[in-house]
C-alpha cells in the first residue's frame, strides 16, 4: 500500500492560520478584560479626619527693650545697656533656640496744628527664645526687672517627641475614620468592601498655640508670678483611601 505524504500548507499560509487564531482567541478574551477592568473601576474614594490632644510644654516667648529718647546716640546707647543685661540674663536661664529677632531705630514726631516736629528717637531690640512653659511666667517677670519693656508674644507648642507620636495617633484615627466612612456607604447600598487599592497621607499638621499678650493676668497683692494657662495642641492629620467594591 503507498501512502501519499500529507500536503504541507505554504509558509504564508501557515502565518494567516496562526493569525486567524490569535484573532479568535482575543475576541474570546475580550469580554474577560472588559470585565476585569469594569471591576477595577468600581472604586470608593474617601477622605478621613483624625486629631489627638497633648499637653503643650514648650513656650516660644518674643521680648525684648523699647526705649525713648532725645537723640539717636542716647536710645542705641540705652538699648545696648538694657539688651545686653537682658540677654546676658537668659543665658543664665538656659533658655533654648535665644536669637535677635528685631532691631530697630525711627524717629519719633509730634504732629500739632497740621505740622510735624520731631522729638526724639524710639529705639528696640526684640529677642526670641524657647523655655518650659512651667517656668515662662516666672522668667517673663524676671526678664522685666532686668531690663525688658515690652513683651511681643508667647505661642506654646509641644516637644519633638510628642509630637511625633500624636502625628502617628492621628494618622491611625483619620484611616480608621476613611474605612468607617466606607463602611457606612457600602453598607447602605448593599455592597461589600474589598480591597484597599490607592492610599494617600494628605500630612498631620500641629499649628502651635497663640497666647494673646493682654491674656497675661499679673496678681500684684501677693506678688505671684505672671499666670499662664498653655493648654492643650491640637495634631490633625488626613488620610485619603480609594476602595473597591
Amino acid at each position: 500500500m503507498n501512502l501519499s505524504p500529507v500536503p504541507r500548507l505554504p509558509k504564508m499560509a501557515q502565518l494567516s492560520a496562526l493569525a486567524v487564531s490569535f484573532s479568535l482567541l482575543s475576541s474570546l478574551l475580550l469580554p474577560m478584560n472588559a470585565f476585569a477592568q469594569e471591576r477595577m473601576l468600581r472604586t470608593l474614594t474617601v477622605t478621613g479626619q483624625g486629631k489627638t490632644e497633648i499637653p503643650a510644654t514648650i513656650a516660644q516667648v518674643q521680648l525684648g527693650v523699647e526705649v525713648q529718647r532725645e537723640t539717636a546716640t542716647a536710645v542705641q546707647q540705652e538699648v545696648a545697656r538694657r539688651s545686653s543685661a537682658l540677654v546676658e540674663f537668659l543665658r543664665s536661664q538656659n533658655v533654648e533656640q535665644l536669637q535677635t529677632t528685631g532691631i530697630n531705630l525711627q524717629p519719633n514726631y509730634d504732629y500739632r496744628d497740621n505740622q510735624r516736629r520731631l522729638i526724639g528717637y524710639i529705639g528696640t531690640n526684640i529677642v526670641s527664645f524657647r523655655i518650659s512653659s512651667e517656668q515662662a511666667g516666672r522668667l517673663l517677670d524676671e526678664a522685666v526687672q532686668v531690663g525688658a519693656t515690652r513683651i511681643d508674644g508667647i505661642n506654646f507648642t509641644a516637644n519633638d517627641n510628642a509630637i511625633a507620636v500624636a502625628e502617628k495617633e492621628a494618622l491611625r484615627k483619620a484611616t480608621q475614620d476613611a474605612q468607617a466612612q466606607a463602611d457606612t456607604v457600602l453598607s447602605s447600598l448593599n455592597l461589600a468592601r474589598e480591597d484597599i487599592v490607592g492610599i494617600q497621607i494628605n500630612g498631620a499638621g500641629t499649628p502651635p498655640i497663640p497666647q494673646p499678650v493682654a491674656n497675661f493676668a499679673r496678681v500684684a497683692a501677693d506678688e505671684s508670678t505672671t499666670a499662664i494657662a498653655p493648654g492643650e495642641q491640637t495634631v490633625r492629620a488626613s488620610v485619603t483611601l480609594q476602595i473597591s467594591y
